[in-house]
């Protein structure tokens, strides 16, 4: 069974690191590995200036925390942090997932710098105080989907004349009678796997960075079966046969917008929240050959949905430089525009090229390998069980 554990932190007395000010103190928690050697599970943010800090509330999944072992041993450095990098430790200690637990709001832990223990007179480095703490049952991405959750497959494919012209054998676009290209190769493997946690089979299908006939207007959101009211398709075989309608029909033209499409999949996902359950999770294939044109938009876009029950799956088609686009795809570090900070981590990116010559299966794997944890994370949060428990 998988728990997480949500606590609230303080720090009393912390000692002073530096000079010309007080600490800047953070937390990291590591667990112990066979080895002896210990793997970081969780940092907090920097206080800055104060010896007595009060860090925002942590939630650590257990299996990240301690590989689900109440007796792992887990050690938690505090840090004086320096924008060198070279951060100064302020001490230490060492806990299991057991005696937190028991643990009481209140209770408190030296921190103990390893240099300093065996002075004369020397006590601790100030403590840390647990102000709250709660260990609750988490739910795995197999367990919503047995239980009800079902995924919402949507495409946004781009026609932009990057890509080239359709009729050209070196556009991304052209179509040799059965032989697939990189779009629609894709939007095979990642709807081949989708598909079977969707029960009406329905997708809704969009293209972007075209004019459209008979006006020929460009349009950053057009249905890709040309009916604007329903642009959903009847499985992965309808999308396909609705793009290769939709390529023979527009006029490639620009530019690379990609915002009014993740903004229309974030208010279908807004709807599906108002039902206070894991019901229904959104997930967007967006497929682009180059860097977006309005990307602080796009960042906004995102931030806002990061809220919502809904991932995107980026896939880079082509030969572009796609350096910027990994900024989206923001693993190492929230993203954030200004003052504005992601919820969480939405966002997949995968370049095409890197797949191009492998099997199907191992494309699907790498783009959604993010979804189970994204799903299963964002109604964690929420703490809201499956639909239905059969099983439990």
């Amino acid at each position: 069974m998988q728990k997480s554990i949500k606590m609230s932190l303080k720090g009393v007395k912390l000692d002073k690191k530096d000079w010309f000010g007080k600490s800047d103190p953070f937390l990291e928690f590591h667990r112990q590995l066979l080895d002896g050697s210990y793997a970081l599970a969780h940092r907090t943010e920097f206080i800055k200036n104060t010896l007595n800090p009060n860090w925002k509330p942590i939630k650590i999944n257990t299996r990240r925390l301690c590989d689900n072992n109440p007796d792992t041993v887990i050690r938690v450095d505090c840090f004086d942090w320096n924008s060198n990098g070279t951060h100064d430790l302020i001490g230490e200690f060492f806990t299991t997932l057991a005696e937190l637990e028991q643990t009481r709001p209140g209770k408190s832990f030296a921190l103990v710098h390893p240099k300093k223990k065996s002075k004369r007179g020397y006590r601790h480095s100030g403590e840390i105080v647990v102000e709250q703490i709660l260990v609750t049952r988490e739910y795995s991405f197999l367990e919503y989907i047995q239980g009800g959750c079902e995924l919402n497959f949507v495409v946004g494919i781009d026609f932009t004349g990057s890509n080239g012209d359709p009729r050209d054998s070196s556009s991304l676009h052209y179509i040799l009678g059965n032989r697939p290209n990189q779009y629609t190769q894709a939007i095979t493997a990642v709807g081949n796997v989708i598909q079977d946690y969707d029960s009406d089979q329905l997708y809704p299908a969009y293209g972007f960075g075209a004019r459209l006939p008979p006006t020929w207007q460009v349009s950053h959101q057009f249905s890709l079966n040309g009916n604007p009211a329903d642009p959903n398709c009847q499985g992965i075989d309808g999308i396909l046969a609705a793009y290769h309608q939709c390529i023979n029909s527009v006029q490639l033209y620009g530019p690379t917008n990609a915002s009014p499409i993740i903004g229309n999949v974030a208010r279908m996902a807004r709807d599906a929240l108002h039902q206070q359950q894991a019901k229904d999770y959104f997930i967007l294939l967006l497929l682009t050959d180059g860097i977006l044109t309005d990307m602080d938009q796009t960042i906004h876009t995102i931030i806002e949905a990061s809220e919502l029950p809904m991932s995107i799956i980026i896939v880079g088609v082509g030969d572009a430089d796609f350096d910027d686009m990994e900024r989206l795809d923001s693993d190492d570090a929230l993203l954030r525009i200004g003052n504005r900070v992601a919820k969480r981590d939405i966002v997949q990116f995968v370049p095409f090229r890197e797949f191009r010559n492998g099997p199907p299966a191992k494309l699907a794997s790498n783009v959604l390998e993010e979804i189970p944890g994204q799903l299963a994370d964002y109604y964690n949060d929420r703490s809201w069980a499956p639909l239905n428990q059969p099983y439990y």
